[in-house]
């Protein structure tokens, strides 16, 4: 164990130290300067794209379900302990790049995923597949990375995060209800296997009813937390802003603050990691262009980060319970921090918030791992069921280990897979450039529509049948 924990810790270094720290914001400030802060400049699209009437076909799911499967896997432990954690080792300036990775990230997954939309297939059951394999291998004529990112996300996605998800939920009710960490986890492969065993489409419509109650009542708890301490708002507003500068002396200083806000956003909101875009390549796009699903998942970081995981900094820098002196971190501190504002019901508010957070995180998560057996044509009955049961193990698995062993397995797995899919959506730049041009001329007249057509350059590498057939 000793051995893999040196290795873990190594390429933790690598990534976090040199590669990514730097990679994710530089990449997300290219696109942001490239298409011309589009998400700034036309941030109303992010929501006419997912509030347009919904549409699918039988081979996909709605953009809603899209986005909320998404949010499933995006709204987890790290919008909760995750943040819980940053705060601890980084101070309050944390939440602040936390913010600027969103921000700049929004960029980041708008191109990710309209790629995926762009080189989607349809399976041999009829159903649209896609995401960063897809265009690897299509776009950049580079089937070997395709398969390397596969194995990567089946590995980080399917099995290390759902570990992560299922190890939060077991601290949650442990500390809440008393209940022993093994029969959470088997409860929870339970409940994860009816879901699972269903398909990509059952657990689109699991999502799209579960996460939008979720969040909805997540962010309602923190509007009444802020409007109840609404005098000391501004003074934690302009503390996060001074501990991300280093003008106000905090745990970690500036490098401590970006390095775990960094880390914790993108873990988070996954802008950049190359997760969303398999299942922004399943949906039915309104309108009928890649660029669409692209707003669509745009609006995910959004929700995911300026919402939700701000909602949750706030709640614990408001409630006093983060103390120089104290030790409390992750799910503990996020739980302590609600019952000094609402009471001891507060604890019991946090489990059951964890509990939807991180499940609808294990379901979105295998959601995306079963593209990638697509993707390695390795997506018989008997190979996907040998996934399912795998997932299942590491969710009961992942329910009693040690929460440091599980993070820093995390930390590694999403390094090496963002770090392979940024290479890609970098050298396929130009392409976004051009959709999104493409979409907008097209918005000044009219309702946007792809015409593969018109990109002649793409010959050979989308299928053609599926953007000419409505």
């Amino acid at each position: 164990m000793g051995a893999i924990n040196a290795v873990v810790d190594f390429l933790n270094e690598i990534f976090w130290g040199y590669v990514l720290i730097y990679g994710l914001i530089a990449v997300g400030i290219f696109f942001t300067l490239r298409l011309g802060f589009i998400q700034f400049r036309h941030f109303p699209e992010l929501f006419r794209s997912v509030l347009r009437a919904p549409e699918s076909d039988a081979s996909g799911i709605t953009p809603f379900q899209a986005l909320c499967t998404s949010l499933a896997s995006r709204v987890g432990t790290g919008n909760l302990a995750g943040v819980a954690v940053a705060l601890f080792l980084g101070g309050p300036g944390a939440l602040f790049w936390m913010w600027v990775v969103a921000g700049v990230g929004m960029a980041t997954a708008y191109s990710e995923s309209t790629l995926a939309q762009l080189y989607k297939i349809t399976d041999h059951n009829g159903q649209y597949r896609g995401g960063p394999a897809f265009y690897i291998s299509r776009g950049l004529n580079a089937p070997w990375a395709g398969v390397v990112f596969s194995i990567c996300l089946i590995i980080a996605f399917g099995l290390v995060f759902n570990a992560v998800q299922a190890n939060s939920i077991a601290d949650a009710m442990q500390g809440a209800f008393g209940v022993d960490k093994i029969w959470v986890g088997i409860a929870l492969a339970v409940l994860t296997g009816i879901v699972i065993f269903g398909g990509i489409r059952q657990i689109a419509q699991v999502a799209e009813y579960v996460v939008p109650f979720m969040a909805v009542a997540y962010l309602g708890m923190a509007v009444y937390v802020v409007i109840a301490n609404i005098t000391e708002v501004p003074g934690v507003l302009a503390l996060i802003v001074k501990s991300a500068f280093g003008i106000e002396q905090a745990a970690g200083g500036v490098a401590g603050a970006m390095l775990n806000g960094v880390k914790r956003g993108l873990f988070s909101n996954e802008a950049g990691m190359g997760s969303a875009p398999n299942i922004a390549a399943v949906a039915t796009p309104s309108p009928h262009h890649p660029s669409s699903q692209g707003f669509v998942q745009a609006l995910g970081v959004f929700i995911d980060t300026i919402l939700i995981c701000t909602a949750t900094g706030i709640m614990i820098l408001l409630s006093g319970v983060m103390t120089p002196r104290s030790e409390l971190t992750g799910t503990p501190l996020t739980q302590e921090a609600m019952v000094a504002h609402i009471g001891e019901a507060g604890r019991y508010f946090i489990a059951i918030a964890i509990f939807f957070f991180a499940f609808t995180s294990i379901i979105g998560n295998y959601a995306y791992s079963e593209n990638a057996m697509v993707f390695l044509r390795l997506d018989q009955k008997g190979t996907i069921g040998v996934l399912r049961i795998a997932v299942l193990l590491m969710v009961i698995w992942g329910a009693y280990t040690t929460v440091a062993v599980v993070f820093n397995m995390a930390d590694a797995a999403m390094g090496l897979m963002a770090s392979v899919n940024l290479v890609a959506i970098v050298l396929l730049s130009g392409t976004v450039a051009k959709l999104t041009k493409d979409y907008f001329d097209q918005k000044k007249v009219g309702t946007p529509r792809f015409d593969p057509d018109a990109f002649p350059e793409l010959k050979g590498k989308i299928e053609h049948s599926i953007w000419s057939r409505r």
